[in-house]
C-alpha cells in the first residue's frame, strides 16, 4: 500500500550537514504523519523528529536546534535536514509513516507507525 525509501545518508565530519530524503510511494491513501527514527549499533531505535498531520513538529532533545523535518508540499517527499552533526548522531536513519487518518500527532514512539523504510546510514567522524 505504501512504500518508503530513504536516501542521503553518507559519511560526514563532525560539524557538517546532511539532508536525508524519504520518498513515499502511495497511490490510494495519503501520508498523515511521518517521523524519522535512528538506530545506532548496539542501541535501541529512537525517535528523532516527527511531523504531525496539522504540521506541528516534534524533536528529540538531542537534536533540537540542529535537525529539521519537512515535506515538499505534496507529502510524497519528506526531508530531515541535519546540521552541526556530532559523532553521536552516527546511526541508521529510518522514515516511518501513518497513513489514511484525519489526524495524528507527531509521536516519537514507534508504535503508531505502520509503514517503514529500509533506512540510510549516517556516519559522523570526529
Amino acid at each position: 500500500l505504501v512504500q518508503l525509501e530513504e536516501s542521503g545518508g553518507a559519511p560526514v565530519q563532525s560539524g557538517g550537514s546532511l539532508r536525508l530524503s524519504c520518498a513515499a510511494s502511495t497511490h490510494i491513501v495519503s501520508i498523515s504523519c511521518l517521523a524519522w527514527f535512528r538506530q545506532a549499533t548496539g542501541k535501541e531505535r529512537e525517535g528523532v523528529a516527527a511531523l504531525a498531520s496539522d504540521g506541528v513538529t516534534t524533536y528529540a532533545d538531542s537534536v533540537k536546534g540542529r535537525f529539521s523535518i519537512s515535506h515538499d508540499g505534496t507529502k510524497k517527499m519528506f526531508y530531515l535536514q541535519m546540521n552541526d552533526l556530532k559523532p553521536e548522531d552516527t546511526a541508521r536513519y529510518y522514515c516511518a509513516a501513518i497513513v489514511g487518518v484525519d489526524y495524528c500527532s507527531g509521536s516519537l514512539w514507534e508504535r503508531p507507525y505502520n509503514y517503514w523504510g529500509q533506512g540510510t546510514q549516517v556516519t559522523v567522524s570526529s
